[in-house]
């Protein structure tokens, strides 16, 4: 991992897009530490049979990890107790990951990409509509930067092949470094984050939801719905 750089970002803005399906935990939300936690989740517990499922695979992540206290902490957490048992370009699916891009726009390509892979998988479907809820996210991280001229070959950037750079994700997770910086495969010259702790989220708050509309073959609209916040 020495040939690799890493670039220090400090309360770094970033854009993340996740199902508005999904809806927030506000659990974490009202904690600021450990112990809060654990008294306010068997209160829960007594009433909502459902809690375990929400709060997710929690042991997954380290006390010391769990940035109880920020806003949106149910969102910055959500990635990595909630794992995608496929995959995604830097993990195998046995960690979790937060992946976010420069701007608006790269986390809408990102997302359209993938949801297309989904619509187009499924036999029949002729339209559908899914909500998404953008997340402004900040973080403050040394990520390991694989923008330089001599990666922009490498097979870690390969569009719909995730086996290399998930060995890049496994080295970099074992490292216990950060994570990764890197370019978007889906908008030339953008960059995304992959953040691979939570604790390296300082703050999330939700903004706009937009639709993804499917017509049979591609996800043509991208429809603003509601803004939330700012």
């Amino acid at each position: 991992m020495k040939a690799i750089p890493q670039t220090v970002f400090f309360n770094q803005t970033a854009y993340r897009l996740i199902p508005s399906r999904y809806p927030p935990t506000s659990l974490f939300d009202d904690v600021a530490n450990q112990d809060e936690f654990e008294i306010l989740y068997a209160i829960q517990e007594l009433t909502n049979p459902r809690i375990r499922n929400e709060v997710g695979s929690l042991n997954r992540v380290p006390v010391e990890e769990r940035p109880y206290g920020i806003r949106g902490c149910n969102y910055a957490l959500g990635p990595f107790v909630h794992l995608n048992p496929a995959g995604s370009r830097f993990s195998s699916g046995d960690f979790g990951v937060y992946y976010a891009a420069e701007d608006v726009q790269t986390a809408i390509a990102e997302t359209r990409y993938h949801q297309q892979c989904y619509f187009s998988g499924v036999e029949g479907l002729k339209y559908d509509r899914l909500s998404m809820r953008c997340l402004k996210t900040q973080f403050s991280a040394s990520l390991r930067d694989i923008r330089g001229d001599i990666y922009k070959d490498n097979d870690w950037y390969v569009k719909d092949d995730y086996s290399a750079s998930q060995q890049l994700g496994a080295i970099v997770k074992s490292n216990n470094d950060s994570g990764i910086v890197y370019y978007s495969v889906r908008i030339e010259n953008k960059i995304c984050y992959a953040i691979f702790s939570p604790i390296f989220i300082k703050d999330v708050i939700q903004t706009t939801h937009y639709e993804y509309i499917w017509d049979g073959e591609k996800i043509t609209v991208t429809l603003e719905t509601t803004e939330i916040d700012s």
